[in-house]
């Protein structure tokens, strides 16, 4: 077994490779996040925040080359279904979406009037509804986007509704939410709570959300507990397996909750995509540098 793999339930050995190695594609970096993958243009952009910059690697050439600076500190991105690029933006305090013609579209700003604190990470559900985080991360430096107040006073998940560009609240009870996913059937939701970072004692976990039809959350539990390290950004494969980031690189859990292997990664990991011609490649997003390794899984059509 490679030495990348650490198998902890043998239905984990299903989902690897073990001859496939972690490759490592570019460094330089300062805090990389937010992977999201063209599959027409078989490339990957993602965040490098600090920098203030989207990076894009070409799978084709294996080259990285800039995508947007300045990028108003980009944090988490994804793709909606009209491969559309759609991303979060610290410094503007916004979720933007990047038009076929390169344009840029504000999909959600404010609610109820005040300005959003730093939206973090996003989604986008099969009926176009886009869910996101909205915590404090770059507001509370200038190095992460900008020094400035909550104008809401709370750290909430929003959904904006796809006809009607209306933004509501879905989720109150975060201290810092972070991550999100959804399950291949769009029937749970997943998000992870970084709350430790600002309360003593506070929560590293993520959480689980039944979806209604109307795009209500209900339940709410806690799905898996981070130690050590915390989870960040997260991806879901076909089958439901979860593959997060979190000490030591990447953890998977299956559906019902139990961790069944690891990716060891040498370096710290934000979020993770899947891509490739198969959508079987897992791509890493880690501080300095970014990584992949081929899965015998594939990503979920969602992205």
């Amino acid at each position: 077994m490679n030495e990348v793999y650490q198998v902890l339930d043998d239905h984990f050995r299903t989902l690897i490779d073990p001859d496939a190695p972690l490759r490592k594609h570019w460094t330089g970096g300062e805090f990389g996040e937010g992977p999201a993958y063209f599959p027409a243009g078989r490339y990957l952009v993602w965040s490098d925040i600090p920098n203030d910059r989207i990076l894009r690697y070409d799978e084709c050439s294996d080259t990285v080359s800039t995508f947007r600076h300045p990028s108003g500190f980009a944090n988490g991105n994804t793709v909606d279904r009209q491969g559309r690029l759609v991303t979060c933006e610290h410094r503007g305090r916004r979720v933007s979406r990047t038009e076929h013609d390169g344009s840029i579209t504000v999909v959600a700003e404010r609610y109820q009037g005040k300005l959003l604190n730093s939206p973090n990470d996003v989604v986008v559900q099969s009926n176009g509804a886009v869910w996101f985080t909205d915590p404090t991360y770059g507001i509370d430096d200038a190095k992460w986007g900008l020094k400035a107040d909550s104008e809401i006073g709370h750290q909430y998940v929003y959904r904006v509704d796809a006809k009607s560009g209306r933004i509501e609240v879905v989720a109150d009870d975060f201290i810092q939410p972070n991550g999100l996913a959804f399950s291949p059937d769009e029937k749970r939701l997943y998000i992870v709570d970084t709350g430790r970072t600002h309360v003593k004692d506070g929560p590293f976990h993520m959480r689980v959300f039944d979806v209604a039809d109307g795009g209500t959350l209900s339940g709410g539990r806690v799905f898996a507990e981070c130690n050590p390290g915390a989870f960040d950004g997260f991806r879901i494969d076909a089958a439901g397996n979860i593959w997060t980031s979190g000490g030591g690189g990447i953890l998977c859990y299956r559906p019902d909750g139990v961790l069944i292997g690891k990716i060891k990664v040498p370096e710290g990991v934000a979020n993770v995509s899947f891509g490739g011609p198969e959508r079987n490649r897992l791509y890493i997003a880690a501080t300095k540098s970014l990584y992949s390794v081929d899965l015998r899984t594939k990503g979920d059509k969602t992205v």
